[in-house]
């Protein structure tokens, strides 16, 4: 949708011109196989259909017996019915973790799979996971927290080391528990594919078709006027971390207000240990200045964080309080950077990394995350308050903080009384070491189902033995948070320091980009956040011209050899029409 058009040329110094626009519907000619992006949170008394028709497993659905499964470990296999006629594997008899159904497939290095199955177990609620033995070890695909008496969609996503027969099976740490599975799917996609399931996904989500007419003051259609236009600011907010170095340093000011930033996060700055590194005396001139910063350059302004929960990173003072004095410390740190900077941030990381750590659970109780919430958002509950952990999308291996856990976390906060109505949000720290696309893929889908906004809140890549590999792998995940259609916002955490950066810097020490600098740039004009002007072409015979822009503010230049061959710069802002909208009616524009 093109929401306005306003003038910024001096009006006395322009040609009269009527410029027409008018949005067109996103179509693409799909060549691969579309992505699934559905996924299911809830427990449900049947099964859903395989995705993908099972893909490449055989007998996905059960319904040909046993046929192409075989026994993993030794578990005892039967075929069973459910009363409405839908047929399942069951695994029992089992003495060990791996004890369970498998199929034999055969894998390649140079695809991408997303895998899912829905999965129930005889007792208890342990997490179960689907696992791939391969000829260089297990490769793990997700994992889902299965229940007795219900289904539980379990999806995720790998690739592998070395092309060969792999053996899936399913794995829990009750051994004891009868395990059942249906409606499995593993489903190939090529690098290509990939890619054309972002492009396609970035056409609905992130992109508009703009038909643009230019015309005379008479009505008369001008053919081959050159039209251009330059992005003022992207719509979708993606952004970089920043620290104080930036306030004393000009040419660190100068690299990162030349990049087309929406947001900013500050790498330590409001953290509990900044402002109070002394019990009873804050200090909050550091964030203040960042803040005055981030509003002299329009970026919008993360809150990070409240509390983290890590004891790693809590000043000494609060290790001697006892634990009445620590819940009013809690209490007043919640109230007073909360209403400090009330309205002059646009969300709160209120728990970080509660799934990992616990210091204040440990101190104060089991509902120590779901009191915070309830205080801070009573504090500014306008804005979305945020759930922030890292692993969640980054490493399948990790039990603490897996798309299941982080949504059981999540619930466990909003039973806390007065929770149920609270904004709440996902923040995924997305520190990756060597991402696994397909499982970050369907992490997100997974959390998406919950219906909640989702932001990559902190995402570097680990430098390894080769940068040139730290950047690919920071475009990939870049590229992936940005096409995926329930991520609303991403902040790369990149802030520089003379020191080194936390785990990844875009630039060396003179501001000269390096390689992950470059990704970044790259992208920024690729999406539309470039500050150079774009051509988009001429118009056609009939005076139009159509265009797939990114969802943003722009300025567009008619230039007509016709017409004192001046440009003719107008605004126009191009953004995304909802289900409920009409199609927009033609804009008329006098300038």
């Amino acid at each position: 949708m093109v929401k306005e058009m306003k003038q910024v040329a001096e009006p006395e110094r322009t040609p009269l011109l009527l410029i027409f626009i008018s949005l067109l519907s996103s179509g693409f000619v799909a060549h691969a196989v579309p992505y699934d992006y559905t996924a299911s949170i809830e427990c449900l008394e049947t099964p859903q259909k395989a995705q993908y028709n099972g893909g490449s497993i055989v007998n996905p659905e059960l319904n040909d017996g046993l046929a192409g499964w075989s026994t993993f470990g030794n578990a005892k296999l039967e075929h069973r019915e459910s009363p409405n006629g839908n047929g399942f594997i069951l695994a029992q008899s089992r003495a060990q973790p791996f004890d369970s159904v498998s199929q034999k497939v055969e894998l390649k290095t140079n695809l991408l799979y997303t895998f899912s199955a829905w999965v129930q177990v005889s007792q208890g609620n342990p997490s179960v996971a689907a696992v791939f033995k391969t000829s260089s070890g297990y490769v793990e695909a997700g994992t889902v927290i299965a229940k007795p008496g219900c289904w539980s969609m379990l999806k995720g996503g790998l690739t592998l080391e070395t092309s060969g027969e792999a053996s899936l099976f399913f794995q829990t740490q009750n051994s004891t528990a009868d395990v059942m599975v249906d409606s499995i799917s593993l489903q190939p996609f090529t690098p290509e594919e990939w890619k054309s399931h972002q492009d396609q996904t970035m056409d609905k989500v992130r992109k508009a078709k703009v038909r643009i007419q230019v015309v005379d003051k008479l009505g008369n259609s001008l053919p081959k006027a050159t039209v251009s236009v330059q992005q003022n600011a992207l719509t979708f907010p993606l952004g970089c971390a920043i620290n104080k170095n930036i306030l004393t340093n000009a040419a660190y000011e100068k690299w990162f207000a030349s990049r087309a930033f929406r947001v900013t996060t500050f790498e330590d700055e409001m953290k509990w240990y900044s402002t109070e590194p002394t019990r009873g005396h804050e200090d909050y001139s550091a964030a203040d200045a960042l803040l005055e910063f981030a509003k002299q350059h329009k970026l919008a302004v993360r809150g990070h964080n409240v509390l983290w929960d890590d004891p790693t990173y809590q000043q000494g003072w609060l290790n001697s309080l006892t634990p009445q004095q620590l819940s009013v410390a809690v209490d007043n740190r919640i109230h007073s950077v909360m209403s400090k900077y009330k309205g002059q941030v646009i969300a709160w990381d209120v728990m970080n990394e509660n799934l990992h750590f616990s210091y204040f659970e440990t101190k104060l109780g089991p509902n120590a995350s779901g009191h915070a919430y309830n205080l801070a958002s009573t504090t500014d509950g306008t804005i979305p308050l945020f759930m922030n952990e890292y692993n969640t999308i980054e490493e399948v291996t990790d039990p603490m903080s897996t798309p299941a856990k982080y949504l059981h976390k999540l619930r466990e906060i909003q039973a806390y009384s007065g929770n149920a109505d609270i904004k709440m949000a996902i923040g995924l720290e997305s520190h990756f070491v060597t991402p696994n696309i397909p499982y970050m893929r369907a992490s997100i889908d997974i959390l998406a189902a919950a219906g909640f906004p989702i932001w990559l809140t902190e995402v570097d890549v680990k430098q390894g033995p080769k940068q040139v590999r730290q950047a690919s792998y920071l475009e990939e995940v870049l590229r992936e948070g940005f096409s995926h259609p329930e991520v609303e916002g991403i902040v790369v955490w990149g802030a520089w320091n003379p020191k080194g950066c936390y785990r990844m810097c875009l630039t060396d020490n003179n501001f000269n980009n390096l390689a992950t600098g470059d990704v970044v740039d790259r992208l920024l004009h690729e999406w539309g956040g470039s500050k150079e002007p774009l051509v988009l072409g001429e118009t056609d015979e009939n005076g139009f011209l159509e265009a797939s822009l990114f969802h943003g503010d722009y300025n567009v230049t008619i230039v007509h050899p016709g017409v004192n061959s001046l440009a003719l710069p107008q605004r126009m802002i191009v953004a995304p029409v909802t289900p409920t909208q009409a199609q927009p009616s033609v804009v008329k524009v006098t300038i």
